[in-house]
C-alpha cells in the first residue's frame, strides 16, 4: 500500500514510518518540510498520487484558540477534499481521548472540529483517540512553572508512550476502516501531579510541585475521569515507571 503521513517528520510520524517501512508498504512523510502544506493545499494533489491510505498525526503550530480552530478546520477540510478527489480508502486520525468533555478547552474543541468533519468527510475513516504521551511530561511541567513552583491538578491521567501510540496506530492503518473511534491509552491513572513530580525527581530538578486542583490544562480545570481512557480502550505496555528509567535524565 502506498501510505501517506501527513505530520510524518514529527514524534508519532517518524514512529509510525519506521514501524511500516520493513513491511514493504511505501510510506510517505508528508509535512511543509517535504512539500506538502494542508493549511495552504500546496504539494497534496501530487502526493496523494496512488494513496491508499492517509495518515494525519499533524498539529498545530500554535495552541492559541483562534489558530488551533483555524489550523484543524482548514486542514482538515483541504485535506478531505483532496483525498476524495485522489480516491483513498482509508483516513485514520490521531486526536484526544477525553476532548468533548472539556468544552473550556479551544485546543480541545478544535479537536472535536476535526471529528465532525473527518465524520462527515465522505472518507472511509478511523478516528484513534489517544491519551497524553509520557513524551509531554517535561512540557506539561514547564508550562505550569511560575518562579520556583509548578501548579498542576491532581485529577488523573493515563499517559502512554509515543511507541506504544505508533505501534497502534500502525495496526490501524494496515486494517480495515471503522468509520467511528477506538481508544488508546497507558497502563496506568496516574494524578497529574504525580507525574510532574516523578519526571522532576529524575530529571534532579529543583523546582517543587504544589497540587492545586484549580490549576488549567489547556485551558481548562480538569475532573476526575475528564482525560482517562474508557473500559473497552487498548493499553500500551509501556509503564510511567519504565519510560522514565528509559529516559533517565537526558530531554527528549
Amino acid at each position: 500500500m502506498k501510505i501517506v503521513i501527513i505530520g510524518g517528520t514529527g514524534l508519532i510520524g517518524t514512529k509510525l514510518a519506521a514501524l511500516l517501512d520493513p513491511l514493504g508498504h511505501e510510506v510517505v512523510a508528508a509535512a511543509p518540510s517535504t512539500g506538502v502544506n494542508t493549511l495552504t493545499g500546496e504539494g497534496l494533489a501530487a502526493v496523494l498520487v496512488g494513496a491508499d491510505v492517509v495518515v494525519d498525526v499533524s498539529n498545530s503550530p500554535s495552541f492559541a484558540d483562534d489558530d488551533v480552530m483555524a489550523f484543524f478546520t482548514t486542514s482538515g477540510k483541504n485535506l478531505l477534499a483532496a483525498e476524495a478527489a485522489a480516491g483513498v480508502g482509508h483516513h485514520v486520525a490521531l486526536t484526544i481521548v477525553g476532548a468533548d468533555r472539556l468544552p473550556d478547552s479551544g485546543y480541545l474543541r478544535a479537536k472535536v472540529a476535526q471529528e465532525e468533519l473527518i465524520e462527515n468527510g465522505g472518507v472511509p475513516y478511523t478516528i484513534v483517540r489517544s491519551t497524553q504521551f509520557f513524551e509531554f511530561a517535561r512540557g506539561i511541567v514547564d508550562a505550569a512553572t511560575t518562579g520556583t513552583e509548578v501548579h498542576l491538578p491532581p485529577a488523573p491521567l493515563q499517559p502512554i508512550a509515543a511507541d506504544d501510540v505508533a505501534s497502534a496506530l500502525a495496526d490501524v492503518v494496515v486494517g480495515e476502516p471503522v468509520n467511528g473511534r477506538i481508544e488508546i491509552g497507558g497502563p496506568d491513572k496516574i494524578p497529574m501531579s504525580e507525574i510532574g513530580s516523578r519526571v522532576l525527581t529524575v530529571d534532579a530538578d529543583p523546582r517543587t510541585v504544589v497540587t492545586d486542583p484549580h490549576a488549567r490544562y489547556f485551558g481548562t480545570e480538569l475532573h476526575d475521569g475528564a482525560l482517562t481512557a474508557g473500559p473497552d480502550a487498548q493499553l500500551g505496555r509501556t509503564t510511567y515507571t519504565q519510560w522514565l528509567a528509559a529516559a533517565g535524565s537526558h530531554r527528549p
